[in-house]
């Protein structure tokens, strides 16, 4: 069993990763957004806080995504977990780890997917126009001003876990702007290691 968090910007590429572990090695992605949503239709305590916290439209506490994290760590294990879009800063990091500690289970590797943040906003606003032209929907934030705010934030927030990580001797780097099999087979190399 590996558990991981997988790092990088917006349009780096983590939920395709995750979703290829997933597939292959029947880990198990803990996104907060898909975890947010789920708990708000759940009907459960949890469900129930995460529900009022959204519907006055107000920011989910790093207690209540912690809570969630500790609910999906205490169910079924398979293969491992991948941490997606979590942790985002560096509380975040104490507060897994800590939790990880109390629960007996540890963080195997961060893996970051280093992306050129040019060619990154290219592939994104490319893969939007794409979508457009097939007449596939084009997510709202697909678009260079706004990746560009989110890559702000990411540098601000997040790009420190880098750091952090670093110092621990659990971050590993990846290519994330080879093609996603090569992305694949390097997360794979990494984890096989």
């Amino acid at each position: 069993m590996t558990n991981i968090i997988l790092l990088g910007p917006p349009g780096a590429g983590k939920g395709t990763q995750a979703a290829r572990l997933v597939e292959k090695r029947d880990m198990i992605q803990l996104s907060t957004g898909d975890m947010l949503r789920a708990a708000r239709t759940s009907g459960t305590e949890m469900g129930k806080l995460v529900a009022g916290v959204m519907d006055r439209g107000e920011l989910v506490t790093d207690e209540i995504v912690i809570g969630l994290i500790r609910e999906k760590l205490e169910g079924e294990e398979k293969g491992g977990f991948i941490f997606d879009g979590f942790p985002r800063t560096l509380a975040q990091a104490d507060a897994l780890e800590a939790l990880m500690a109390e629960m007996g289970k540890t963080l195997d590797c961060a893996i970051e997917l280093k992306v050129n943040d040019e060619v990154l906003v290219d592939r994104i606003v490319g893969r939007a126009r794409d979508a457009a032209a097939a007449g596939q929907p084009v997510r709202a934030d697909d678009n260079e001003e706004s990746l560009k705010i989110r890559l702000m934030e990411y540098y601000k927030k997040t790009s420190p876990l880098l750091g952090y990580y670093y110092a621990k001797g659990k971050l590993q780097a990846v290519d994330g702007l080879a093609e996603m099999d090569a992305v694949e087979n390097s997360i794979a190399a990494l984890l096989d290691a």
